[in-house]
């Protein structure tokens, strides 16, 4: 079941599964709080499996966090998860805390 949550009304919490599907270098350039990096092309059944709850996915704007989002609903449609809308350049502009790792 895919639910949409605009990524200012969300607050990310250390326990949450929260994907951010893009590269690793954009990953790395900045994300937010406590999201893993899962690129898109590594979203799998058994990655699915390894993971209890809800998952959160977003991306950079939105257009690869949807399609992340419609291929886990796919794999497992009775998984919650969640689209976080606006993605990371959204929750940027909205002053949330961003992570900016060594590359």
């Amino acid at each position: 079941m895919i639910t949409e949550k605009h990524i200012t009304d969300f607050t990310p919490k250390p326990t949450d599964i929260i994907w951010d599907v893009r590269d690793q270098k954009s990953y790395q350039e900045g994300h937010i709080e406590y999201a893993k990096n899962q690129p898109l092309e590594t979203l799998s059944d058994d990655l699915l499996a390894s993971t209890n709850g809800p998952i959160y996915v977003l991306c950079g704007g939105g257009t690869k966090a949807a399609k992340a989002a419609c291929l886990l609903n796919e794999l497992d449609p009775e998984r919650e998860i969640v689209h976080l809308t606006g993605g990371t350049r959204g929750a940027k502009t909205a002053g949330m805390t961003i992570v900016v790792e060594d590359q």
